[in-house]
């Protein structure tokens, strides 16, 4: 239980990280924010597969392929349903071309931080499902992937909201409270598979969907908005083999 409440804090405190950075750099090139989040794509991706969907199939037994099946669609229809309610970072963020953000989001702050941190509730389910399987080390690789995908985006929504005159007080209150939300989701997912370890199989792969979801909607198209492409894509190759060699050795 200590593990799981270090790497909660661990999960959280890193979109509070992302932000101070964000802070001390406040305009941070796009090159460099998407080279960051396409490796941090890469370590997601492989989590995904090999911390979550695989042990789902390994785990499901008789039912093993439909239960994984069905619980990667359900974790991207539900985070597609998230974003139909509550918009996410691109949709709230109207830059203009100078990187300056439109004075009329100023009402809409509060709305702004629920979407955030209503799409981070997700990726802490999966860092505690991970736990909730038994096997630390995977655990560990997906709560570190998904810490990496949050330092750059508590880089890039710091910038966004003090251009829109947000004050930086409060900017910072709102990145702590979208980490919070992390460390809550964290202990949400581990103390439901403890309860329960039929649902484990169907859980591990439901997470699954929702980081494969995460990365293909979200992660790979902003990473290719900004004329970087190519060196997005080795990012996350690089991310992807890095994963894929700690999960081997470990």
């Amino acid at each position: 239980m200590e593990l799981v409440l270090l790497t909660a804090l661990g999960v959280g405190s890193a979109t509070v990280i992302g932000s101070v950075i964000g802070f001390v750099f406040k305009k941070i090139s796009h090159k460099f924010s998407d080279i960051v989040l396409s490796f941090a794509a890469g370590v997601m991706l492989a989590a995904a597969v090999l911390g979550l969907i695989l042990p789902s199939v390994e785990q499901g037994g008789k039912w093993a392929l439909p239960l994984t099946l069905g619980g990667i669609f359900a974790g991207a229809i539900c985070l597609n349903l998230i974003d139909k309610l509550v918009p996410h970072l691109h949709q709230f963020v109207g830059a203009n071309n100078d990187g300056q953000v439109h004075s009329e989001k100023l009402n809409k702050v509060l709305l702004f931080v629920t979407a955030i941190a209503i799409h981070n509730l997700p990726e802490g389910l999966a860092a505690g499902v991970g736990f909730g399987s038994g096997d630390a080390s995977q655990a560990l690789l997906i709560a570190g992937g998904i810490a990496l995908q949050n330092i750059p985006e508590g880089m890039v929504i710091i910038g966004p909201m003090l251009a829109a005159g947000v004050s930086p007080k409060r900017t910072f209150l709102c990145a702590l409270i979208t980490g919070f939300v992390e460390v809550v989701g964290t202990f949400i997912g581990y103390l439901a598979v403890s309860v329960s370890a039929a649902i484990l199989p169907f859980a591990l792969s439901f997470a699954g969907g929702t980081m494969l979801y995460v990365i293909s909607d979200e992660m790979i198209p902003e990473t290719h908005a900004h004329g970087s492409q190519r060196g997005a894509t080795y990012a996350l190759l690089i991310g992807f083999c890095l994963m894929l060699v700690f999960d081997v050795l470990l």
